[in-house]
């Protein structure tokens, strides 16, 4: 393996830019895993913040058949699927089937096109040289690790308990998308393959691989502020000090570095608008407060937990236990809830003592909570589940999980803050979205950062962002992006 990764790193400085080495011609993708993918597309989609279907997206889509058209894949026009999808993450990942994704976290930290070429291109290099199919053992391992909350959703039943079981199988099969160092190397080798040979400057390579660098730099100074859990497959792409230098010295190896397809203004102009962070639509994590406008509702976890926001359940997780939130129509009572998801707990073939649930007002709303011992293969558990009516018709829920004896006590504060949002608290949350900003005369990078819509870190942010130093000296007429704050989508 290493002897075929250095002799590819050589080869992009011999071979004619269109030439694709027989051991990487794709050739047809193997129909099982087409099926998959069509199969399992539009849920994936959905679990990570659904598809963009602006001009934006298909944007995406151009750029990415053009680089796919020399990855050596039979009939790539057709064969390769792209999706922009609107996820706080910054990552791209693609499976088997030949279905690429790539979040507008991601593409906002871009500068130009070929930026976007080659990470599109990367994940194409994944497709075409077959490294999932590497990963299936790695797979079923993973799926073993979510089994507890997967029963635990089966066990809940309904809309709600199949939204958590489908979320933790998901996650298992995206904690997979992993790849080796030699796997990275390869695509890497791979995308900047095909960029040159669609015309791209490979500049674009490094460039974005840098970029990710120094968002995940300022991301680690931030983090705890954030309380946000970064999810498991946010989590594919390792990236080291060494790809980045292995890119830049294969990108000016090309004979290519700085000449070629840019196309810094389309791309710009593309990103306009583009939504930051997380949509309101979906809920904010914003410390350690979870915010959704739409559904008016507010609650804040406990000290040192992390949150992670999925399309139907906020997953919380801390030193002391696991809890979700998830909700929506239900038309029996909170006790009947309860009950139902706890006898399912034990299973259908014999039944349990049910502690009766206790009941209160939160914040003005009916609640019912109660907690159940449980036996499972690593020991006793404490399984809770705290209800609460929010209408006629509509009930939220958290479920914990904590070690034994001690039911909702980690998450005691998280329970009683659920609270209900005025209509006026909901209306004034508005999304951070890209603005593309000419530089005027007088205008330091000092001063623009000051626009920054964040409480802190704003100087920090606006470099990174732009790539950008501290002493950097902005020429009027430069185009630089700011974060500021823009209108929901109708």
């Amino acid at each position: 393996m290493r002897r075929s990764l250095l002799f590819l790193a050589a080869a992009v400085t011999t071979l004619a830019p269109t030439s694709v080495p027989a051991q990487y011609q794709g050739g047809a993708l193997d129909p099982r895993y087409v099926a998959q993918a069509q199969r399992q597309n539009a849920e994936v989609t959905r679990e990570f913040g659904g598809a963009e279907t602006s001009n934006r997206a298909a944007y995406v889509a151009a750029v990415g058949n053009r680089v796919g058209a020399y990855s050596g894949i039979a009939n790539p026009a057709s064969a390769l699927h792209f999706t922009l999808l609107n996820s706080a993450v910054d990552n791209a990942f693609s499976v088997p089937g030949g279905y690429v994704y790539i979040t507008r976290q991601l593409m906002s930290l871009m500068d130009d096109e070929s930026e976007l070429a080659f990470t599109l291109g990367h994940e194409i290099g994944h497709v075409a040289a077959h490294h999932a199919q590497q990963r299936e053992e790695a797979e079923e391992e993973a799926v073993e690790q979510q089994i507890p909350w997967i029963m635990f959703g089966r066990m809940i039943g309904g809309r709600f308990g199949s939204a958590l079981s489908l979320q933790h199988l998901l996650t298992a099969k995206l904690q997979t998308l992993s790849f080796s160092r030699e796997q990275e190397y390869e695509a890497d080798t791979l995308g900047l393959r095909y960029m040159l040979a669609a015309g791209y400057d490979p500049e674009g390579a490094p460039a974005i691989l840098q970029a990710i660098s120094r968002e995940t730099a300022l991301e680690a100074r931030v983090q705890g502020r954030k309380n946000r859990k970064l999810p498991e497959w946010a989590m594919t792409h390792p990236l080291t000090e060494n790809r980045i230098q292995r890119m830049m010295a294969d990108a000016r190896a090309s004979g290519r570095f700085g000449t070629g397809i840019r196309n810094r203004d389309q791309f710009l102009s593309r990103l306009e608008g583009i939504y930051v962070d997380d949509d309101p639509a979906q809920g904010i994590i914003d410390g350690r407060t979870f915010t959704h406008p739409d559904l008016r509702i507010q609650f804040t976890v406990p000290v040192g937990y992390l949150m992670d926001n999925g399309s139907d359940a906020v997953s919380i997780a801390g030193s002391a236990g696991e809890a979700e939130f998830s909700g929506g129509r239900y038309r029996g009572s909170l006790d009947n809830f309860i009950a139902a998801v706890l006898q399912q707990l034990a299973g259908d073939d014999r039944r349990i003592a049910i502690p009766s649930p206790h009941h209160a007002v939160i914040n003005g709303m009916p609640a019912a909570f109660t907690t159940l011992r449980a036996a499972t293969d690593s020991g006793a558990v404490d399984v809770s589940v705290a209800a609460y009516q929010w209408g006629p018709e509509r009930v939220y829920y958290f479920a914990t999980l904590t070690a034994p004896r001690t039911g909702f006590g980690p998450f005691a504060s998280m329970i009683n803050s659920l609270r209900r949002l005025t209509q006026t608290e909901a209306a004034a949350i508005r999304p951070r979205v890209i603005h593309i900003y000419t530089v005027r005369p007088g205008d330091t990078v000092q001063s623009l950062a000051a626009n920054m819509t964040y409480r802190d870190f704003k100087l920090e942010r606006f470099l990174s962002l732009n790539g950008l130093a501290n002493n950097s000296q902005l020429r009027p007429g430069q185009k630089v992006k700011l974060i500021v704050y823009g209108s929901r989508r109708s």
